[in-house]
């Protein structure tokens, strides 16, 4: 399959599913999302230390939020919580 950086980079093909397929099927929020996303590929794509930054990045966040409840602001995509949230956040 010829490379294509805008429909299938190659950073994200290195095992037989693609990571945005993955991350699709298994209904990640978008934190949980990014963390996947830059785990996967920081092996294969430019400074692999920045992208591991960025996941960790991206799980502090999460922590955080998930800790004080407060991953969902409105938008159950953000925090998987698919509209089950209690008063004053998700839980």
């Amino acid at each position: 399959m010829k490379h294509d950086p805008v429909e299938r980079p190659q950073h994200y093909n290195m095992g037989t599913i693609e990571v945005l397929d993955f991350i699709l099927d298994q209904a990640l929020p978008y934190l949980a999302g990014n963390i996947v996303k830059y785990v996967c590929r920081y092996r294969y794509k430019g400074n692999p230390v920045e992208d591991l930054k960025k996941a960790r990045f991206y799980l502090d966040r999460l922590i955080k939020e998930t800790e004080t409840g407060s991953a969902c602001h409105g938008r159950h995509d953000f925090c998987g919580c698919h509209g089950n949230c209690q008063e004053g956040g998700c839980k």
